[in-house]
């Protein structure tokens, strides 16, 4: 009697994501950490200085947190109203963020009331930053203006009205202690300088601007409006060097790392999207839960914080890098003992004992052995094979067919079942590797159980998805075939056509 043959499952290639060092790299964090606030998170920044604490901007309050506390090391809550944009400065001492009520307060880290006032908006001040000489603060607000502060004085240096809209964002450089810069909802970046009474630079976005961000050399500006990230270059006087959107919804946030070759965006799609600053494509991305307002980097790139419009603060660490211990391992046998004997050959005289191989069946190819094919359809529709190996499923109903026991198979079974089936059909039918086998199965399914329609409604609705998956796929073949037929006429216009023998005999008698 013959041995029996396992299922021969057909090795297909799998198309999944590129493995690279940048998804090595980002997929190095933690498991995150849930921090829940009091309202959306608005800013996140963290201390340029050690130990890197960040501060949490979110409904009337501040939140200091040390990189791995999860609960804050210090509250500032001197606010009547909603507080926005808490921004640290340069030497990680101070703190400034504006207020719903247009006043801008500036804190001492190591204090709790706040050590200046700053009045002169009419409206939200959702915009507050320092500039690079750590003496002036840049504003931002709702009442169309961007102001420029001095700290010892708490005096208003000047007042720019250009914009027509919300100031909503805003950065410093740091290159110029003088230039700042602004973006609104009226699509427009505008670049000040101190020195003059008027913007020096305008550059049109194209749709409200949420987040704007300078490169460290000062030479580049990434703005974020709309589902766009466009890169500019302010030394070509605003020249658009880019326009990316891999967004599907508002992107609200931009980030740098510290060696400014990746650039982090967040958006109202759930997703925060990285990119190379070299080619400017997406090397990675995050997925989470809830829509993302704002997201920040700690300084040596250890920690990721994202802030979410539920109030929820996501905070991923990275793992710390293994250290290879030296230890004293038993000396092992050298590779010659090994594969001593390995390459004898046998003489003429030598008798040769073979050691038979024990085959260990998997439970779909026991059952088909003991001719149980019922069953074993059962076994490889069960979820772990058929979700995660759908290839196995196939090959089982395939070699039901060859048998010619598959009919048998599909037959008998009760609503839940057929529910099973008819689902599993209709997800995989339109896979080109699976289409062929698949196809005679649901012909037989539909003979079979073709009596009984109109009995149940879920095996109704799976009959219905089925006939609307093979529609579909039949409606992209004619398609495909439409467009074959288009490129089959192109390429027919471009060959040169050759003359024949007898063509070219012609011409000679002619000559």
């Amino acid at each position: 009697m013959a041995t029996y043959k396992p299922v021969v499952v057909q090795a297909f290639p799998r198309l999944g994501e590129r493995i690279t060092q940048d998804t090595l790299y980002w997929r190095g964090y933690k498991t995150p950490v849930q921090i829940k606030e009091f309202g959306a998170v608005n800013k996140i920044d963290f201390s340029p200085v050690s130990p890197y604490n960040y501060a949490v901007t979110a409904s009337s309050r501040i939140h200091i947190y040390g990189r791995y506390s999860q609960e804050p090391i210090k509250t500032f809550s001197r606010f009547k109203d909603a507080a926005y944009g808490a921004t640290y400065r340069d030497d990680g001492n101070l703190l400034v963020a504006g207020s719903e009520e247009g006043s801008i307060r500036l804190f001492d880290i190591s204090g709790r009331a706040p050590l200046r006032q700053f009045d002169g908006h009419a409206k939200p001040v959702h915009v507050v930053g320092f500039l690079s000489d750590k003496y002036r603060i840049f504003s931002g607000a709702d009442d169309y203006s961007s102001n420029l502060w001095d700290i010892p004085s708490a005096t208003e240096i000047v007042s720019y009205s250009e914009h027509n809209d919300y100031v909503r964002c805003g950065c410093a450089s740091k290159v110029n202690a003088d230039v700042f810069i602004t973006g609104s909802y009226d699509h427009t970046v505008k670049l000040f300088d101190a020195r003059r009474k008027s913007s020096v630079m305008t550059i049109e976005h194209g749709h409200p601007v949420e987040s704007v961000l300078l490169f460290p050399s000062g030479g580049l500006l990434v703005s974020a409006g709309g589902r766009y990230v466009k890169v500019w270059d302010v030394l070509k006087g605003g020249q658009l060097l880019v326009s990316l959107k891999n967004h599907h919804k508002t992107v609200t946030c931009l980030c740098l790392n510290s060696s400014g070759q990746r650039l982090l965006s967040g958006s109202l799609d759930r997703h925060v999207k990285i990119y190379s600053t070299t080619s400017y494509k997406v090397v990675h991305s995050f997925s989470y839960a809830t829509s993302i307002l704002s997201l920040a980097l700690s300084p040596e790139d250890e920690t990721i914080v994202i802030g979410m419009t539920n109030g929820v603060l996501n905070v991923k660490h990275r793992k710390p890098e293994e250290r290879k211990v030296k230890s004293q391992k038993k000396r092992q046998p050298t590779y010659r003992t090994y594969v001593k004997g390995r390459t004898y050959m046998p003489k003429q005289e030598d008798f040769c004992v073979s050691k038979p191989v024990k085959r260990v069946l998997r439970k779909y190819d026991k059952l088909l052995k003991s001719f149980q094919s019922s069953k074993a359809l059962d076994a490889v529709l069960e979820p772990p094979i058929r979700l995660y190996s759908p290839e196995v499923t196939v090959a089982v109903m395939q070699e039901l067919h060859r048998r010619g026991t598959l009919r048998s198979a599909l037959a008998g079974r009760d609503e839940k079942q057929v529910n099973l089936l008819l689902t599993f059909v209709a997800r995989r039918v339109i896979e080109p590797r699976f289409t062929s086998v698949l196809v005679t199965v649901a012909d037989i399914i539909t003979d079979i159980y073709q009596p009984v329609v109109g009995q149940s409604a879920i095996v109704d609705r799976q009959f219905l998805r089925l006939q609307e998956a093979i529609g579909k796929e039949i409606d992209y073949q004619e398609e495909l075939l439409e467009v074959l037929g288009m490129m089959d006429a192109l390429f027919a216009t471009f060959t040169k056509k050759r003359a024949t023998y007898l063509e070219e005999n012609r011409k000679e008698e002619e000559r």
